[in-house]
């Protein structure tokens, strides 16, 4: 005679009762527990304050552990490379500034050489606005890894560094406010050059710069790296090894995390990055933490770049001296941000019949660009960022397409937080350093 493992069960005033004699424990509560199966399914977003930006994740949950992972994305969406056809080729610096908000000079630059590339003018651009473009990016990417590291270790509880790290950037941004005028959202680099020509004033304040970031990366590092907390948080956490990167097609800081030195700069260089000394930072882990040290290396490396790029001024023009695609400007910072200086306007529109046809035919119509198609990429902080443009011989693009890092990093994220913890969904989520207006622009 076979006696089961438990006894007949027995409803009471509290509920239904069992009574448990022995068995695996695994058995036991599969056999008994009704919900052991039952899955929740919760939003995260997209009004949520650790999803950098308006990024909506559906999480089915089992526990504390995340079964299944899915990002949607779209809540951002501007229209921008649908806008782009509207406008003529160099009002188009305006729109694609405002994609990725974090890096827009980047964007800018990716988009500068695509047009030049178009225009087959990549040997005339000169050595000035170049160095300034290096310098501007490099600049730009210091900027944008303090707001990831800022942000970042917020969401992991160190509010201290939120303060510290936007504190840095500030100097940075009244920088680029100096040389452009603006501290976000330029269309400071346009095809043939850069707008204006970046003051002795910059100069002073990037060399001040330079001092001051790298005892501060060192406080960065004291308060950080050796915290038990931020250790526990970020090692062996949302792991994603080189062979997941790779068919995901994630690059930047994620990749080189997980020890593939493929940056752009590096592989595939572009404005003259071949000529500068520099290191791509890497590690192994192809975790938080791996991502985290391969930002504050890229820091270091990126300060390098600048200095090397602030010793490379040297006195010329900023624009190509082919007037029929040079913007036809020439610009001064005054009391209402950046303009045409006023001797310039006296000029064209008192002096010289011809300039003033010219300068209206530019702007009003701009010039026009062979047909053709192009793709060019570029290292930014988040990874490749490429532009694929097309013309069809007009004064507009036919079509522009971006490659945008942050939309195929976040292919990413159900790699990472399934089978973790739904505590690790913000770590593994905000070590891709997604940018929301670069997704769905």
């Amino acid at each position: 005679m076979t006696t089961s493992n438990y006894a007949t069960e027995r409803d009471t005033t509290e509920g239904r009762v069992f009574t448990v004699t022995g068995g695996d424990w695994d058995s036991v509560v599969s056999g008994a527990d009704p919900i052991n199966d039952e899955r929740i399914v919760v939003n995260m977003g997209p009004q949520h304050p650790s999803t950098h930006g308006v990024l909506r994740l559906i999480l089915e949950l089992e526990g504390e552990t995340v079964r299944e992972a899915r990002s949607v994305v779209g809540y951002l969406h501007t229209g921008i490379e649908k806008n782009l056809e509207y406008r003529n080729w160099v009002q188009g610096s305006t729109f694609v500034t405002r994609m990725d908000y974090l890096s827009p000079l980047f964007n800018e630059t990716a988009y500068a050489l695509a047009v030049e590339k178009l225009l087959g003018i990549e040997e005339q651009i000169t050595e000035r606005a170049t160095v300034i473009r290096v310098l501007m990016m490099e600049l730009n990417r210091i900027s944008s890894h303090l707001v990831w590291v800022a942000t970042t270790a917020m969401e992991l509880g160190a509010i201290n560094m939120m303060l510290y790290g936007f504190r840095e950037r500030e100097h940075i941004l009244e920088i680029f406010e100096i040389i452009t005028g603006l501290r976000m959202n330029h269309a400071y680099v346009r095809p043939g050059g850069v707008a204006q020509d970046v003051p002795d004033e910059a100069v002073v304040k990037i060399r001040e710069f330079l001092k001051l970031m790298p005892k501060k990366l060192k406080e960065y590092e004291s308060l950080l790296s050796g915290q038990p907390i931020w250790l526990e948080r970020t090692k062996n956490v949302a792991v994603l090894d080189v062979t997941g990167c790779v068919a995901l097609g994630v690059t930047g800081p994620v990749l080189r995390s997980a020890g593939l030195a493929w940056d752009l700069r590096k592989t595939m260089p572009y404005c003259g990055y071949e000529t500068y000394e520099f290191d791509v930072p890497t590690h192994t882990d192809g975790d938080v933490w791996g991502r985290y040290l391969v930002r504050l290396a890229e820091i270091r490396e990126s300060l390098k770049l600048v200095e090397q790029a602030l010793d490379r001024l040297r006195p010329g023009p900023v624009m190509v001296a082919d007037k029929k695609i040079a913007w036809p400007a020439q610009l001064a910072i005054g009391v209402d941000g950046m303009g045409n200086s006023l001797e310039h306007v006296a000029k064209i529109m008192g002096q010289s019949m011809e300039s003033l046809i010219h300068h209206f035919k530019l702007v009003t119509e701009g010039f026009r660009v062979p047909p053709g198609q192009v793709y060019v990429g570029i290292e930014s902080p988040r990874g490749e960022l490429g532009v694929h443009a097309v013309s069809d011989g007009g004064t507009r693009p036919y079509r522009v397409h971006y490659r945008e890092p942050s939309f195929v990093n976040l292919q990413a994220l159900p790699a990472m937080a399934e089978g973790g913890l739904i505590a690790d969904v913000i770590a593994g989520g905000a070590s891709l350093d997604p940018v929301m207006g670069g997704c769905d622009r």
